[in-house]
């Protein structure tokens, strides 16, 4: 048995963000970063809430791969105003802080390390949560995940819980165009492999798969213009729609090793999440594609690739690099700025990390710990996996 979860409502296209104007409470409590409110869109929000009545208070401290600090911050501020709506405003770290907040605010009494899909957190019972995302990649306003980042350990935790996920999901294509082209590159290979790892997790559904082939579909179709013309208003919204799928399809099945190995790279060079997880996809695929074949042709078929199953497979791969090329991003760890020797110095501790990740058990061919070490290695050096 499986449960799929998703927010109760989801609104999308032109002026979504106007839907704000019929929620019914009392105080809206909005968390974002500095970026987004220097944009105008903390103050837009807060427009749309006060025209429904709402008094509305804004935590914008919220920095890039969110720190347990700063969700302790955010619930105590959180917990003087005592809001019944809570407005998570921004990217992934924007969401993500907001989910943790809101836990803390209902349950001050556990710690931010402790949410998990086991503890029954009884959340609602003060506030319910919306979400709207300025970018297009992390899926967040739809997932019962949050990834926030232990500075003491420097270890991002992955928090999962039903719980979290957002009652209402705002998607204005409006908003990311606002995104300059490095972010809307990242963030579209964050939504690629989301759906990619989705549809071949070995917790894949039929509801999981559906979503997930759709979203690959539209990051090749539309990324590139995305990328290559901000006003491209299709091109926008189609990608705003397939975060959202990416990250259902995701939530409902689960992700893989490139994303184990993309939150170590992360935490340990401080890379951005997108950006990691783009990066390691094809080799991952490529070390996983024998094990997860079928999944993979049935994937390439769906972009119109007729070659037999294991060159079609083969071919996949390749357009993920020539998409990741295509839109400006590194092909290898070395060239997205690392140091030869800062990369060897921190191997292990890179290893360590992604074998220590909840998704690592889960991934349809498992890496040991010396496997993932030879990937790791493959990925800085830029060589094509073939063990």
């Amino acid at each position: 048995m499986w449960e799929f979860t998703s927010p109760r409502t989801i609104v999308f296209g032109d002026e979504a963000l106007e839907y704000l104007r019929e929620i019914q409470g009392t105080k809206a409590f909005i968390v974002s970063g500095k970026t987004v409110h220097r944009m105008g869109l903390v103050d837009k929000v807060s427009s749309y809430l006060r025209e429904a009545g709402l008094e509305v208070r804004v935590f914008d401290d919220v920095e890039p791969e969110p720190s347990v600090e700063t969700v302790k911050n955010g619930a105590a501020a959180m917990s003087e105003f005592g809001p019944d709506w809570i407005v998570g405003l921004g990217g992934g770290s924007s969401m993500d802080a907001a989910k943790a907040m809101w836990v803390l605010y209902e349950r001050p009494d556990i710690e931010v390390g402790m949410i998990n899909p086991l503890e029954r957190m009884g959340l609602r019972a003060k506030a319910k949560m919306i979400c709207i995302p300025t970018t297009s990649g992390s899926g967040s306003e739809a997932t019962w995940a949050a990834i926030i980042t232990d500075t003491v350990e420097n270890v991002k935790m992955e928090l999962p819980s039903r719980e979290v996920v957002p009652d209402i999901a705002i998607l204005d294509p409006a908003l990311p165009a606002l995104m300059p082209p490095a972010l809307t590159a990242q963030a579209g290979l964050d939504v690629l492999t989301h759906a990619i790892e989705a549809y071949s997790s070995p917790w894949r559904n039929d509801f999981s798969d559906a979503l997930a082939i759709k979203a690959t579909q539209l990051v090749f179709e539309y990324l590139p213009r995305s990328y290559s013309d901000p006003k491209d208003s299709e091109a926008r919204g189609k990608m705003h729609n397939a975060a959202t799928m990416g990250g259902l399809a995701f939530s409902n099945s689960q992700a893989g090793a490139a994303h184990s190995m993309g939150h170590s790279l992360g935490a340990v060079f401080k890379i951005s999440h997108g950006r990691c997880v783009g990066l390691m996809l094809p080799y991952v695929m490529e070390f996983s594609w024998r094990s997860v074949l079928d999944r993979y042709v049935e994937i390439a078929r769906s972009l119109g690739i007729a070659s037999n199953d294991e060159e079609a497979a083969r071919e996949l791969i390749d357009r993920v690099r020539a998409l990741r090329k295509e839109i400006g991003e590194p092909d290898s760890i070395r060239e997205a700025g690392v140091e030869e020797n800062d990369f060897t110095s921190r191997l292990e501790d890179l290893t360590d990390r992604a074998m220590k990740s909840a998704l690592t058990p889960i991934c349809p061919r498992i890496p040991s710990g010396e496997e993932y070490k030879r990937l790791f290695l493959g990925a800085y050096s830029g060589t094509r996996v073939d063990f």
